[in-house]
């Protein structure tokens, strides 16, 4: 049976009674009604997982991770670049910001255009622009050459805004009630596996030497492994990446899907969105919290260097072990919340535990002991970055039915601005007063964040609709017989029953 067949009455004739009780059973769990407002004479809605649905999530992951890889390219071997190109610390840094910055005026028209054209489109254009971006900063490898290397990198930081709003929207076009949260999770999976190699990978490549054209070489070794497997993965998405599957994964999916196209309107979509005080406590609290990750991880070399001198390529493993551990503990939080849809207090304890994190990291960075500092970072890591998909998933929840693209957009776009505001002020502080007091100032916006979390109304819109939906399907199914269920019930023998 393929990813494309639908099952049908002549199909239910030939199955054995094992496959017909294990239809019924699927049928009575996922099909719900089409017509909210006519309870009595509802018409069941088909539903199916499909086995693609984990392709497709992990290309995406994939190509998410070669653009977060290169978020931090630069800022991880800031003093190297700084050499090379004969630049200032805080140029590098906008290596790092021009992501934010470009996620802040484009990701409305881009939210607007994975409404109308679908996760297909904003996927090609995602690749196209990441795999443009890597060939620019290939023909950028010569110390006079700033400006095409920037270039270069704002071609990527504009996949970017492409690729963000993706994983929720993903998940609910593809996967089951049950199984969202862990899908999301995989496809930040990706965005922070490449965070990762980007903290590990440049170090090792591109050594501190000093001679200039054997640094051009390194650099340039670095910038072809980015731009073949950019152009691979480009070439991947064209022929593998599809649209949605022909039929829903969920009722709540069935319903979005049934809303007319001229229905829908964007700008009533922000609207209501914007209305939403739940939603807008949660955009305030994600951007503090993950813009004091962006803020971490842009400084972390310069934070690192300052006590440990020369310890390049451990800062880019300390970065490792940030995201590493918090890549971990997004899957954990993922099943966990598929398991016991505990939203608002799972996502609390997390945000706390951040703080806690943080205080202690501050606190330790300083003793003079590399190794405490990457248990501590680890620490942090496994709290603060395991927050990224549990806000993506709570925002979801929160604003049913609207489009999971349009609130992850407006996440991301609170923690761009926060992110540039922690980045910038940070390095200010780090420079003038050192890096205490620069980790003290995160402290304080994290228990603002956390302190409002505690108000936001935990209103689980999606799963109430999945749940009302599978009430009305049991319902149904004790009380009539609707076409294949009452083919099912025909064949059954009483010992299939029993």
């Amino acid at each position: 049976m393929n990813d494309k067949q639908a099952t049908g009455t002549s199909e239910l004739h030939e199955r054995n009674k094992s496959d017909l009780e294990k239809n019924e059973k699927l049928e009575a769990a996922d099909r719900g009604p089409d017509a909210p407002d006519a309870p009595d004479g509802v018409v069941l809605q088909p539903t199916r997982l499909y086995k693609r649905r984990w392709m497709i999530v992990l290309l995406f992951s994939a190509y998410s991770l070669c653009n977060s890889y290169q978020w931090i390219q630069y800022g991880i071997i800031g003093n190297i670049f700084m050499k090379f190109y004969d630049v200032s610390a805080f140029t590098i840094d906008w290596m790092s910001m021009i992501y934010m910055l470009t996620y802040i005026p484009f990701i409305f028209p881009v939210t607007w255009l994975l409404d109308k054209k679908g996760l297909r489109v904003v996927a090609l254009v995602a690749t196209a622009f990441n795999c443009a971006g890597t060939w620019v900063k290939v023909a950028s490898v010569r110390p006079d050459l700033f400006p095409v290397t920037f270039l270069g990198q704002f071609c990527c930081s504009l996949a970017q805004v492409f690729i963000l709003g993706m994983p929720s929207r993903i998940a609910s076009v593809w996967f089951g009630s049950e199984e969202v949260s862990t899908a999301c999770s995989i496809g930040v999976f990706g965005n922070q596996l490449g965070i990762a190699i980007g903290f590990l990978v440049p170090p090792i490549l591109v050594p501190n030497v000093d001679d200039m054209d054997e640094l051009a070489h390194y650099i340039r070794i670095m910038f072809y492994i980015t731009a073949g497997v950019a152009t691979f993965l480009f070439i991947l998405v064209i022929f593998v990446f599809q649209e949605r599957p022909e039929l829903p994964p969920t009722q709540s999916q069935a319903t979005a899907r049934s809303i007319p196209p001229e229905h829908y309107s964007y700008t009533a979509s922000i609207r209501r969105l914007l209305h939403n005080k739940p939603f807008i406590l949660l955009i305030i609290t994600y951007g503090l919290n993950v813009g004091c990750f962006y803020a971490v991880g842009t400084l972390l070399n310069r934070m690192i260097i300052l006590h440990y001198p020369g310890e390049e390529v451990n800062a880019g493993r300390i970065g490792l072990t940030i995201v590493i551990a918090g890549m971990a503990g997004s899957l954990i939080c993922g099943i966990w919340l598929d398991r016991t849809k505990t939203y608002k207090q799972t996502t609390l304890v997390i945000y706390l535990m951040s703080l806690v994190g943080m205080i202690v990291y501050a606190a330790t960075l300083n003793l003079g002991h590399l190794w405490v500092v990457f248990i501590t970072a680890g620490a942090l890591g496994f709290f603060m970055t395991g927050y990224l998909p549990l806000g993506f998933e709570y925002a979801v929840e929160l604003t049913y039915p609207e489009s999971e693209g349009t609130s992850s957009g407006l996440l991301n776009c609170s923690a761009q601005v926060f992110g540039i505001i922690f980045t910038i002020s940070q390095g200010k502080i780090i420079d003038a007063f050192g890096t205490l007091p620069g980790n003290i100032f995160l402290c304080v916006f994290l228990l603002i964040g956390t302190i409002m979390t505690g108000f936001i109304k935990s209103d689980l819109r999606r799963q109430n609709a999945n749940k009302q939906a599978k009430a009305a399907a049991e319902r149904q199914m004790s009380g009539q017989d609707y076409g294949a269920t009452a083919l099912i019930s025909q064949q059954q023998t009483p010992s299939s029953q029993a």
